[in-house]
């Protein structure tokens, strides 16, 4: 996280998160569009379920470093950018989920006991 003296941190470009958090499924959805490679091919390819491979495109599946590796493998992508974009992903959504939030907040009261 980016300080600048007098400057509230949310303020600050870096610092800022996405109204829509881009799932990394949707990265990999454009650049096969642009490559011209077919959901079906890359699947065989990967050696995975097209199902699998349709749900990552869709949002619907997280990118797991197995997944990650075998892009990789198959578009010459850098599996760790993948992995970290959902990374960041997941940590947008679990702030956002209200129950998870209360939770959060009920851990932090017991600790501030201790």
């Amino acid at each position: 996280m980016i300080t600048i003296p007098g400057v509230a941190h949310n303020m600050i470009a870096n610092n800022l998160e996405p109204a829509y958090p881009t799932h990394p499924g949707e990265v990999l959805k454009d650049e096969i569009a642009y490559r011209g490679v077919s959901q079906r091919k890359l699947a065989a390819d990967m050696g995975v379920p097209y199902t699998q491979l349709n749900e990552v495109l869709n949002g619907k599946r997280p990118v797991n470093t197995e997944f990650a590796l075998l892009v990789e493998a198959v578009l010459d992508l850098p599996a760790e950018p993948l992995l970290k974009m959902q990374a960041r992903y997941n940590v947008i959504v679990a702030k956002r989920d209200g129950k998870f939030i209360e939770k959060l907040n009920k851990i932090r009261q017991v600790a501030a006991v201790l």
